[in-house]
């Protein structure tokens, strides 16, 4: 059976803690692959920036060395809000011989009994919760991921875009992409 981890996001735009936490939990579960997966419309956050379209191009440059990384684009062709129950189902239909891990932030697994279908979604999936040093959850359904501090913030780096500042954390080939279709302001 296939294992493959599944790390959700807006990526807007992807970084290099998105990739540390892709490696991080590869490597620390023994999985097959990781795959990212962009959000069309995030059901509880605000419209990305950039459209679907350019956070996708931007996720290729950012793992286009890291073979075990993929990108899926399931959300996209159901258009509308994207809920992880619904994104799950279509995965699970079409990977039947595949075991998925959800890959969360530790902050984020005292919030998950408010997710949508949370109960459903917890006997498809395996949560993984990754935690920063000095912080923690006491969840015992949610396997605990370890790792370093990753000081990148997407928030921060449209900002320095903004600003014309060169971007921390951000892969060359994802800045150059984003200045190339002025994106953030560039």
């Amino acid at each position: 059976m296939k294992r493959i981890g599944l790390f959700g996001g807006t990526f807007d735009p992807p970084h290099v803690g998105h990739l540390t936490i892709c490696k991080t939990v590869l490597s620390s579960l023994s999985l097959d692959e990781v795959w990212l997966i962009p959000t069309y419309q995030p059901p509880h956050k605000q419209q990305p920036e950039a459209s679907f379209e350019h956070r996708n191009n931007m996720l290729q440059y950012l793992i286009s060395h890291e073979p075990q990384l993929k990108i899926s684009t399931v959300e996209s062709e159901r258009r509308g809000r994207s809920y992880t129950i619904d994104t799950v189902k279509i995965l699970k239909e079409r990977e039947v011989n595949s075991q998925f891990f959800f890959i969360i932030g530790g902050d984020m697994v005292e919030y998950l009994p408010k997710w949508y279908a949370i109960d459903e979604l917890k006997t498809m999936i395996q949560f993984v919760g990754v935690t920063r040093p000095g912080s923690d959850f006491v969840d015992q359904s949610v396997l605990k991921v370890n790792m370093e501090e990753i000081d990148v913030s997407s928030t921060v780096i449209r900002e320095q875009i903004e600003r014309h500042e060169h971007p921390e954390g951000l892969p060359i080939k994802v800045y150059d992409y984003i200045k190339e279709h002025g994106l953030y302001g560039s």
